[in-house]
């Protein structure tokens, strides 16, 4: 008989799974893929951004001694060159007396230090008259712009040799723009986890498959899957193992190859030991009853490869609210740590409780909650039943109440801590 007392908590469980995971080594990726991801070396500027002068508007590029006294009432009047168009180099160079038009984001002509908008000349009167910008071949300025105006200049946002992004940082879309704008088809960057996931079980069928009398379908192994892509891991199904020690032990075997091992079911105490016999016929294993409620039996030890080496098996319990708890409470830091990720806890808030919350023993409880705000307020709801079989329980929640261990109701009105999941931060305002 187990008594409360063998009950490890929710940190030291973390604690010891995450002193068997280390940050897996680095890859080169195309940046594309690489969202999510941790750079693994410095990114230094290979040239200039921008590489030359150019222009930040559509207008002309001129000579400032030509314009320094232009206005409306004395306009400058100049010869004009040509044109010059982004992605080309003028072909000749403005010298006193001429101008060059030019779009935003050409290379600004030899010879030129200023650019005066094209609404600040006459180019509409003569366009008015029926004359197509590129035939205009005289130009009067009206307005004596500021030297250098919308000249956007060499290096500008990115002088070359300058360190741009720092190893360690996690690659956002922002980043994934800088690294193209340098040239960068592919980044070092520490690589995803594979994270291989097994279900066991004689009534278990996949769906789309038909279904008998006694039977379920496979859920669990999809929603584990699913949780692991959201933290940046790669996941792959096994095929569900059968309850015998030699389908257990086959199965067991096909995923060796992982960073990561994740079982659900057969982990829990007085449940059929086959799951544990074969486990810890293929590793070290340690069962341990965590202080929370669901997701009390949790398996972690290392799995045995042929070659000698280990890699870290996490057996979750067979509930699937319980394994999806769990998942988070566990899997999900260890896969963010082999990730080179800060392993960074949910966003917690303070809520009030809008109904009481009844907590039936002495463990920790994750209740799914529905967490609403109003004039800058959050309440917390339950979903409904929450028993740990009730999936459902987990779709509607956007969130997790925590009631500590040892506090046997959280009263209507009392202000609570709630783990929100991802996905919810249009909450946060």
């Amino acid at each position: 008989m187990h008594t409360h007392d063998d009950m490890i908590s929710v940190e030291e469980a973390r604690e010891r799974i995450l002193a068997h995971i280390a940050t897996l080594e680095s890859e080169e990726s195309a940046v594309l893929d690489a969202l999510g991801q941790v750079l693994a070396e410095d990114v230094y500027a290979p040239f200039n951004i921008p590489p030359m002068d150019n222009s930040a508007m559509d207008g002309y590029a001129v000579q400032f001694d030509d314009i320094a006294r232009a206005s409306a009432e004395q306009p400058a009047t100049l010869d004009v060159l040509g044109l010059v168009a982004a992605g080309y180099i003028a072909d000749r160079p403005v010298r006193p007396g001429t101008a060059m038009r030019i779009m935003t984001g050409a290379p600004v002509p030899a010879g030129a230090d200023t650019v005066v908008p094209f609404e600040e000349t006459d180019e509409v009167d003569q366009r008015n008259r029926g004359l197509a910008s590129t035939a205009i071949t005289r130009i009067g300025i009206r307005d004596a712009a500021p030297l250098g105006s919308n000249v956007r200049s060499t290096g500008g946002d990115v002088q070359q040799g300058a360190l741009i992004l720092a190893k360690g940082s996690v690659l956002g879309a922002a980043h994934i723009g800088v690294l193209a704008s340098l040239g960068k088809g592919r980044a070092a960057v520490i690589r995803r986890p594979s994270v291989v996931i097994l279900a066991t079980g004689d009534e278990l069928k996949e769906p789309g498959e038909p279904i008998g009398p006694g039977q379920i379908y496979n859920s669990n192994s999809y929603a584990i899957a699913a949780q692991v892509v959201a933290c940046g891991g790669r996941p792959k199904l096994l095929p569900i193992a059968r309850d015998t020690v030699q389908d257990l032990q086959e199965k067991v075997r096909l995923g060796l190859h992982a960073d990561l091992f994740i079982t659900s079911a057969g982990v829990s105490t007085g449940e059929y030991d086959l799951v544990k016999d074969v486990l810890t016929s293929e590793g070290t294993m340690d069962f341990w009853r965590v202080r929370m409620r669901p997701g009390k039996p949790l398996a972690f030890g290392m799995l045995r490869r042929p070659d000698g080496s280990t890699l870290p098996h996490l057996g979750l319990p067979g509930n699937p609210v319980s394994s999806m708890v769990a998942f988070d409470q566990f899997a999900r830091p260890a896969i963010l740590k082999m990730m080179g990720r800060l392993i960074n806890a949910r966003v917690t808030i303070t809520a009030t409780l809008q109904e009481p919350v009844i907590n039936t023993d002495p463990r920790r409880f994750y209740a799914r909650v529905i967490v609403t705000r109003t004039n800058n307020r959050y309440y917390a709801r339950l979903t409904g039943p929450q028993g740990s079989n009730v999936l459902t329980s987990m779709a509607l929640a956007n969130g997790l109440l925590i009631v500590p261990e040892h506090q046997e109701l959280a009263p209507e009105g009392s202000e609570v801590q709630v783990q929100l999941f991802e996905g919810s931060e249009d909450l946060l305002g």
